[in-house]
Order: C-alpha cells, then sequence, then structure tokens
C-alpha cells in the first residue's frame, strides 16, 4: 500500500487547484503553485532558477502580477526536451521557461482561463495548452496560435485528456458551470452526460474510464458514458487524481477533501483502501518522480503549504490486507451483535401485541393489532404524473399524485431524485390531523434532463402505529415540464427551426410520447403532424410540425429549447448528420445588441488602459519632483507635488473602479456572446454542428454581426 517518505513545509499559502509537477530542466522534477501576491512558488531539491527572489531551501517565486486563476505544466514545445509552465489569468495566458527564466509567449485570452491541461487532442500533430474559460475551450500551440476553438455550454471548471473511445486519439472532457459533462473530439461534441452540480475536478483513469468531482460532494467514475460508481460526502472534493496504490497496475481514484482528508477509493467499487489527514484543506494531489529518482511518489498539499511524498511499498500491502480482514471480521461482529438487538426487540413486541389483543377481548373491543390484519396484503399505491400550471404564487411544477387502494392511509412520502432537491431526498410527513388516503407532491424541475423518481411510501392506520413501506419507480422524461394544449387561437412563437428527415410520422410519434410526460400517448388523426405543448416554466408556446415528405419544424422563441429538442430527436432517431434553418428574431435581436456593447466595452477598455499607462508616467514625475523638493530642503513644493500625486492616485483608483465594471460587463457579454454560438451548434448534428461553429467563429473574428446572424439561422456562409 502507501507510506509516507517524506514532509515538508513551504511556508506560503496554495490556492486550491492550481498545484502541479514539472521537469523544468528535463531532468528533476519541481513543484509548483499559486500563491499570495500573484505569485507561483517553484520547490525542487536544488535551486533551478538562481535569477528568482530565493525565499528559504529550494523554493522561489515567480511573479505574474495578475490573479492566478490555473495552472500546468508539461512539454508544449517537444523540441525542448522539457516541462513548460503555462499560467492562466482573466485576462490572459502564459508560457513561462522557467530554467531560462524566459517568457516563451504571452497571449491575450478574453475568455479567461479557469482550467489549463496540456497534451495531444485528438489528430492535431503537435501539443497544445488547452485553456477553458468563459463558454469557451481554446488550443494554443507552442507559437501562441490559437489552433483549435470551440465553445460549451458554460464555464468551464475542469479539463482532462483521455481515450474516451478507443480510437488511439485523445479526446477532451470537459467539465463546466452548467453541471454537464462534455466530451470532445477536437471540435466535435461526441458525448454529453448531466450531472447534479458543477464539475470541479476530472481526472484520467485507466482505458475508457475517468473520474468525477462534483461541488456538492459526491465523486464517482464514468466508464465512457456510463457511470460505474458514486458516493456522497457531507466535505467537498477539491482535487482528483489516479495512482496505483495496490501494485495491480491499474489507477485507483485519489480525492482531496476540504476537511484535510485524502482518501483512495477502488476504481471498480469505490471502496476506501487508504486513507490520511492533512492539517487543512487540500490544494492540489499531483505524481511524480520526486525525491525518490525513478519511483512515483504521491503528493499532497495543503492550502497552509504543508506537503506530505507518499510511495507504494509491497510488504506494507500485506500489512494493509491483514488490517482490511480484520476490519471485515469487525464488522460482521457488529453485524451479529446488531441483529441479535434487533431480534430482542422484536420479542418484546410480539409480546407487547399478545398483551394487547388479550387486554382488548377481554373488554369486548374488536380492534387488533396485529399487523397482518391492519393493513391488507392486497393494498396497492396508486401513482400518477401530472404537468401542473401556475396557480397564485405557486410556480409551475410536476405533481406526484398517490392513492392507497383501500381504506389505509399514507403516512409519509421519502423521493430520491438526483438534482431535484437539496441532499438529493425530499420528505413529506403531513401532520397527523391531515393524513388520508391520498397525497400530492409537487416536484419543480429546473430544467430540461431526464429524472429517475425511487419513492418510498409508508402506509398505516390512523388507530395504529404500525406501517408498510412500499417501494416505488417512477422516470421522469426530458420535457417533463410541458402541457400538451389543444391548438389554440394565440398567436405562435416568431422563432423556428426546419429540417428534413428520412422518418415516417409514427416515428416522431414516438419520440414525443417518450420524451414529453403526457397523460395519454398522443395519435393525431390528420395525415400530417401538428402538436401544440404549453411550457409551464414561462408560459411560452412549443409547436412541433411535420410533413409527410419528413419536413419538420419546430417552432419556439426559446433557441436553447429548439436545439435540445433538435439534439434529443436526432439521438432518439439515429441522425448522425443534420443540417438546419432557421430564425429566432428575439434572441438574434439582443445579439445584435450585445455585438454592439462588446466593441464599445473593447475601445473603451483600450482607453482606460492607455489612461491609466499616462498616469503611471505621470506619478514618477512627480515623484521625482517632490523627492528632489525634500532633499533641496522646498517643503512647500515638495508638499504641492505630493497633494498632486494623491490626487492623482484618487483618479487611478476611480480608473480601475470604472475598469474592472467594464471587464465584468464585458466578460457578460463575451459569455451571452459564447452560449449563442453553442444553441446555433446545438441546431445541427454531426459535421453541420462543427461547420456552424466553426463559421460563428470566423464571424466573431471578422468583427461582423451580419455574418455571424446569417451563420445562425442558415448554419454556413
Amino acid at each position: 500500500m502507501l507510506v509516507p517518505v517524506f514532509s515538508l513545509q513551504l511556508n506560503n499559502k496554495v490556492f486550491p487547484r492550481t498545484v502541479a509537477v514539472g521537469k523544468f530542466n528535463g531532468k528533476q522534477s519541481c513543484l509548483v503553485g499559486a500563491t499570495a501576491g500573484n505569485k507561483v512558488f517553484i520547490h525542487s531539491p536544488r535551486d533551478i532558477n538562481p535569477q528568482a527572489q530565493q525565499l528559504e531551501g529550494n523554493i522561489s517565486l515567480l511573479n505574474v502580477n495578475q490573479v492566478i486563476t490555473s495552472l500546468a505544466c508539461g512539454q508544449l514545445d517537444e523540441q525542448l526536451k522539457k516541462d513548460l509552465l503555462v499560467v492562466g489569468t482573466s485576462t490572459n495566458i502564459v508560457a513561462y521557461d522557467i530554467d531560462r527564466n524566459v517568457d516563451i509567449f504571452f497571449k491575450e485570452n478574453p475568455d479567461g482561463a479557469h482550467a489549463i491541461t496540456i497534451g495531444q487532442w485528438g489528430e492535431l500533430p503537435e501539443q497544445l495548452a488547452i485553456v477553458g474559460g468563459n463558454c469557451s475551450i481554446h488550443g494554443f500551440n507552442k507559437k501562441s496560435e490559437d489552433v483549435l476553438w470551440t465553445v460549451t455550454g458554460d464555464n468551464v471548471s475542469s479539463l482532462a485528456l483521455l481515450d474516451f473511445n478507443s480510437d488511439g486519439y485523445n479526446e477532451l472532457v470537459v467539465g463546466s458551470e452548467d453541471y454537464d459533462i462534455r466530451v470532445f473530439r477536437e471540435d466535435q461534441l461526441i458525448a454529453e452526460m448531466q450531472e447534479t452540480e458543477t464539475i470541479v475536478s476530472i481526472c484520467s483513469l485507466d482505458g475508457t474510464r475517468f473520474g468525477y468531482a462534483l461541488a456538492n460532494g459526491t465523486v464517482g467514475i464514468y466508464e465512457r458514458s456510463n457511470r460505474s460508481w458514486r458516493i456522497k460526502s457531507r466535505n467537498i472534493a477539491v482535487v482528483l487524481q489516479a495512482f496505483d496504490v495496490d501494485g495491480d497496475g491499474v489507477d485507483e481514484l485519489v480525492t482531496g477533501w476540504s476537511n484535510g482528508k485524502v482518501d483512495i477509493r477502488s476504481d471498480r467499487h469505490g471502496e476506501v483502501i487508504f486513507k490520511e489527514s492533512l492539517n487543512s484543506s487540500i490544494a492540489g494531489i499531483v505524481k511524480a518522480d520526486y525525491r525518490v529518482p525513478g519511483e512515483k511518489l504521491l503528493i499532497c498539499c495543503s492550502n497552509e503549504g504543508e506537503v506530505r511524498g507518499f510511495k507504494f511499498s509491497r510488504q506494507d500491502s500485506n500489512a494493509v490486507a491483514a488490517n482490511l480482514y480484520k476490519d471485515r471480521q469487525e464488522a460482521i461482529r457488529d453485524l451479529a451483535q446488531k441483529k441479535q438487538a434487533l431480534l430482542l426487540e422484536l420479542d418484546h413486541l410480539q409480546e407487547a401485541i399478545k398483551q394487547s389483543q388479550v387486554t382488548n377481548s377481554r373488554q369486548n373491543k374488536t380492534m387488533v393489532f396485529d399487523s397482518e390484519a391492519e393493513i391488507p396484503a392486497n393494498t396497492e399505491i396508486q401513482t400518477v404524473l401530472t404537468v401542473e400550471k401556475r396557480q397564485n404564487n405557486f410556480p409551475a411544477h410536476i405533481a406526484v399524485k398517490m392513492k392507497t387502494s383501500n381504506h389505509t392511509i399514507i403516512r409519509v412520502v421519502t423521493i430520491f431524485a438526483e438534482g431535484l432537491f437539496k441532499g438529493e431526498c425530499l420528505v413529506v410527513h403531513p401532520a397527523a390531523s391531515q393524513v388520508h388516503q391520498s397525497i400530492v407532491v409537487p416536484i419543480i424541475s429546473p430544467r430540461d434532463v431526464p429524472v429517475d423518481l425511487h419513492i418510498q411510501v409508508f402506509v398505516g392506520l390512523k388507530s395504529s402505529t404500525l406501517f408498510h413501506v412500499f417501494e416505488l419507480a417512477r422516470p421522469l422524461p426530458i420535457f417533463a415540464m410541458y402541457l400538451l394544449i389543444e391548438n389554440s387561437s394565440d398567436q405562435e412563437p416568431k422563432g423556428f427551426v426546419t429540417f428534413y428527415i428520412n422518418e415516417r410520422i409514427p416515428r416522431v410519434l414516438a419520440w414525443i410520447n417518450h420524451h414529453f410526460l403526457l397523460a395519454q400517448e398522443y395519435a393525431p388523426n390528420s395525415p400530417s403532424l401538428y402538436v401544440t405543448f404549453l411550457a409551464v416554466r414561462n408560459d411560452s408556446k412549443l409547436i412541433i410540425k411535420m410533413q409527410q415528405n419528413g419536413q419538420v419544424t419546430i417552432q419556439t422563441d426559446d433557441m436553447e429549447l429548439a436545439g435540445n429538442i433538435v439534439q434529443s430527436m436526432g439521438k432518439f432517431l439515429n441522425i448522425e448528420d443534420l443540417q438546419t434553418t432557421g430564425d429566432f428574431p428575439q434572441e438574434l435581436e439582443m445579439l445584435q445588441k450585445v455585438f454592439s456593447q462588446i466593441e464599445e466595452y473593447q475601445v473603451a477598455r483600450q482607453r482606460i488602459s492607455s489612461d491609466m499607462a499616462e498616469h503611471s508616467n505621470i506619478i514618477r514625475s512627480f515623484l521625482i519632483r517632490a523627492e528632489d523638493a525634500r532633499l533641496l530642503g522646498d517643503i512647500s513644493v515638495m508638499k504641492r507635488n505630493y497633494i498632486d500625486l494623491l490626487n492623482l492616485n484618487r483618479d487611478l483608483i476611480h480608473g480601475y473602479k470604472i475598469r474592472s465594471t467594464n471587464h465584468e460587463e464585458l466578460m457578460k457579454n463575451l459569455r451571452f456572446l459564447n452560449q449563442m454560438v453553442q444553441k446555433a451548434g446545438n441546431l445541427r448534428i454531426g459535421k453541420y454542428k462543427t461547420i456552424a461553429i466553426n463559421q460563428c467563429r470566423e464571424a466573431i473574428k471578422a468583427n461582423n454581426a451580419q455574418l455571424l446572424i446569417k451563420t445562425i439561422k442558415t448554419g454556413n456562409v
């Protein structure tokens, strides 16, 4: 198993998820991470950068002069035969050669850099620094060229490269703040998994498997698109790493937690096979031949700068196996003791029931406390799912209606579902005076995703405290919050997307009946298809039409909803490539305004930056004059210059606040722009989706709003 081999204190704060390791001279591994003061610390067994500011021991600092949001190490330039350090900030990407103390490149990146990984992506011939930012993903080569760009649904929070589909090339697994895990084959989306919280960390494992961690404390493993297992903790999982702790040649999942705990779980079942604790929250976990040449170590670093290293020990593995066997034997003994206690309690209850029966018979009472007599064996729970509109101040929701088949009452209902409730569980416990044979539980689905409801219903009688538990399971379809309505006379939506498919109407009908929550299957009488839904979240209409010639039209003013329907229908009908055309006047008008605002914000940003640079030169002049006056003893001139310096400093602070506000608004608009590109891509499937996204990118580069709008409508130029 693992045994500790070293422990040290960096005496520096370490920011979460900014710890990496690299061989910056091609030989010796160094530990790096972001620390306070917009600096990167570099720790190595020997001095590798004598020009940097030395602290103590083998630690040096690298000034970045901007808030560090992410960093990574890797061979971005394979000809150098050594690792480079790539640092991301809110506006820039910097590639740094620590060994020579020089910048390889400095690249403006308005989308920011929330996550960075270095490696080969798909069939691209060179190593890339892959940067995830504001709803976008960029791939920079060693010359800082943006050779690959694509968009994703929300801010990127984690990245990992692995051969997802076993084709011999790396795919990019992307976790984002919209709770989705997406897999990109270069700029083409090939898989998507929906989770219940922000994905904070992803790490590649052996083969097609990868680990993931969510902001709500969930940790698990996927094998391709199928989840193998998951666990949930009260603490927050900060970072993941893969490491072989038992010497079987297969990596296990290492998790660093916010309470300082480090645990290692079996990659197959999620059982804890090793655990350790540091004194503060874990900031990063890496693996490298660090301090022990030729032998991989697992290195854990905390927020307070505590570092511990562990290595695999086969001798210790035997001891741990013996301890595991001992723990299992103790667990078996504990379970046996609990079993005896429960059997004893059952005997006492049966004795109490017999005494009650005797007492009641003497008093000529008909009430019997036998559980089988109280709750009939043929008791059933009838469940119905319905869609309810907004009423008064109560929002639109899905109603789970349950009713017993006889005189029994429903005492408690618990519903387990991922992503619907806080803690993934809802408990409904009516007051004793309000229990009935039926109960209605409202469920508000925040987004269009399929959900499995696991329901426990506790049924009993008013005259008894005994109850029976029913286990139920009901699936919620993807488009559950939509109510089937008659063709109303209200105005139809102006937004639409249309396309042709080689399918007959019954197949599309099957998709509708499977993916919408309907009281009964929809079966139109006419040869064509025309079905109207009401989106109960915002009371907007959704119309799906289909002609006999295969033309399908989806009418809605929500471009994202239209894209979700296209993707869902394409998956159900096994459509590999699909070209569409459409128009969404409301959203495209907003896009036109945002495009103009982005240009204005960029001009204002350049002007403010120029003014701040000019003020910096004036400050230098005032400072020199004030110091000269002080040396000459001219106090009045010195005071006047320092007063001018104070006023100028206030102007600089005010200018910085304006620049900061301008930057925030610019980021919001860029995020909206990237999300519009993502929506435009989701209106198509396969190669046409890739073409649409690339054409949108070219229109944005050319600063051509009309070309961008045309591309969104038609899918190409």
